[in-house]
């Protein structure tokens, strides 16, 4: 979609697959909408376009009323590229711009501030100052809409540094004032009980019923639950956020695009790692129209793809908290994994003030998993090394995770500790790094898929990428309609330290 009458096509036929890759600017009217708006199709002379919503709003179009072109899924293209432009906007998209500023995104990405605006400028339109103002603009408007906070304390929550500011930047963008902009929404507590509700917009096609299977086989007591009877059930589960902790909330059941959500926040200045963190753990991002464009000509999965075209490849919200529990479930079952966690997290993670359903504690943090004893955890004395040794890298700042973190640096780092090989080491970064293209290396349950689907011997993938982990979901929904033994994946280093994640005959997948 680099060619402006592509672009335009896509528009008149009102192309949701490229809500969130570029919007439309319609200069007539100053508006800028996401290309499936229903209004009139504008004129093709009164049509530019930007990669951003803030390219557009620095152009001086504001957001559309009636498609929310802020609400949009991200784009794929991040996680695809990972480069320093993806994962900046990656970045940029969990508030480090609020946190830390742009120094702070600048060196977590190896560039300097000029760079990194040029190359975001080049890229997307616009500079990370304007791209987190964008993101602030629609943290505001959820705010004003779903809350009852005073207007001053919506402009601290949402990233503002005056309230000054914050008008100016929500009459620009929304062409309203923050009070009016309060009232036009559904109001505050709708819903059921507190918190903030929202809608999180999805591109194409979603399997719930994958996303939340594989969610609930691994559910931890006290820090995550899933509630309800299939096709109707909630994931539930607490977040240690940069200003305190939070409880999220997601339904299976939404709309056309979208689910529910719910995020009761200690301070509510951690809406948007909170969005965004939730948004990675379902991989509400995808393109699952680029995905199934390119598995279903695949003639070993093509016509499992068909069949379940919106499988997503989950992802977490904590990375440090996805690499330990990899590393506790290796060489058991899945059960197995989900008990030692839960026995640790009793241990080790920290009270919430109360309890809320059924959670009732934060995963303790790398740093109190380094200094804990773990003697009380029934495991190999390797394994308990490997994950103290783990710990502490990650405690210590050897070892990043984070949205920004360069993929093949990461997992170097991964396979230089002891105790970390192959399969694990490509788990982390399928899921804690976001990564849609992994195969993991002599993964059981990709064997078992491929031979269901008539194919033994899984290949390295490479007539799959750029989207081998979604190929590799398939091949574990596969596998699981074939009973087999639990299996145990084993380590090649010299160490000999087990490394996988085996599961039983139901539920492949690691």
């Amino acid at each position: 979609m680099n060619d402006d009458e592509a672009r335009y096509e896509a528009v008149r036929a009102r192309d949701a697959r490229f809500d969130g890759v570029f919007f439309t600017c319609v200069t007539s009217t100053g508006i800028y909408c996401r290309p499936s708006c229903p209004a009139t199709t504008p004129k093709r002379a009164n049509v530019r376009f930007h990669r951003s919503a803030a390219a557009a709003q620095a152009d001086g179009f504001r957001a559309c009323r009636r498609c929310r072109p802020d609400a949009v899924p991200g784009s794929a293209e991040w996680n695809v590229r990972a480069d320093a432009v993806g994962r900046a906007m990656l970045l940029i998209a969990d508030g480090v711009v609020d946190r830390e500023g742009v120094t702070g995104l600048a060196a977590r990405l190896g560039y300097s501030e000029r760079q990194l605006r040029r190359q975001l400028v080049d890229e997307v339109g616009a500079g990370p100052v304007a791209l987190a103002r964008a993101q602030r603009a629609h943290a505001a408007r959820t705010l004003l809409q779903t809350t009852t906070l005073d207007i001053a304390a919506v402009a601290f929550a949402a990233g503002f540094s005056s309230v000054r500011q914050f008008n100016d930047t929500v009459r620009q963008v929304y062409d309203r004032t923050p009070s009016r902009l309060r009232a036009a929404g559904p109001g505050p507590g709708t819903g059921t009980t507190e918190g903030i509700a929202l809608r999180l917009a999805h591109r194409g096609p979603f399997d719930g019923d994958q996303v939340f299977d594989f969610l609930a086989r691994r559910a931890v007591p006290g820090i995550e639950e899933v509630v309800g009877a299939p096709g109707d059930r909630r994931y539930r589960r607490t977040l240690r956020l940069p200003h305190g902790h939070g409880v999220a909330e997601v339904g299976e059941a939404g709309g056309p695009g979208w689910l529910p959500a719910r995020l009761t926040l200690l301070d509510p200045r951690d809406l948007t790692a909170a969005v965004q963190r939730v948004r990675r753990l379902l991989d509400l991002d995808a393109d699952p129209f680029a995905v199934r464009e390119r598995l279903t000509a695949d003639p070993v999965l093509g016509a499992a793809v068909a069949a379940r075209p919106g499988v997503r490849s989950p992802g977490t919200t904590d990375p440090d908290e996805l690499a330990l529990r990899a590393v506790l479930g290796q060489q058991v079952t899945v059960a197995a994994a989900r008990n030692l966690t839960a026995a640790l997290v009793a241990a080790g993670g920290t009270l919430l003030p109360a309890p809320d359903g059924g959670l009732t504690h934060l995963f303790p943090s790398a740093a109190e998993i380094a200094d804990a004893p773990l003697g009380g955890l029934r495991m190999p004395d390797a394994r308990r090394t490997a994950l103290r040794t783990l710990a502490g890298a990650l405690a210590g700042g050897d070892l990043v995770l984070d949205p920004g973190t360069d993929r093949e640096e990461a997992e170097q780092r991964l396979l230089a500790l002891r105790g970390i090989g192959p399969w694990t080491a490509g788990y982390i970064r399928m899921r804690a790094l976001a990564d849609p293209d992994v195969l993991l290396a002599g993964d059981a349950g990709a064997r078992h898929g491929a031979t269901r689907l008539g194919a033994p011997g899984a290949s390295s993938g490479q007539r799959w990428r750029p989207w081998r982990s979604y190929a590799l979901h398939h091949l574990w929904l596969a596998a699981s309609a074939t009973p087999r033994a639990a299996v145990a994946l084993h380590d090649t280093r010299p160490d000999h330290v087990a490394e996988a994640e085996p599961v039983p005959a139901a539920s492949p997948g690691g």
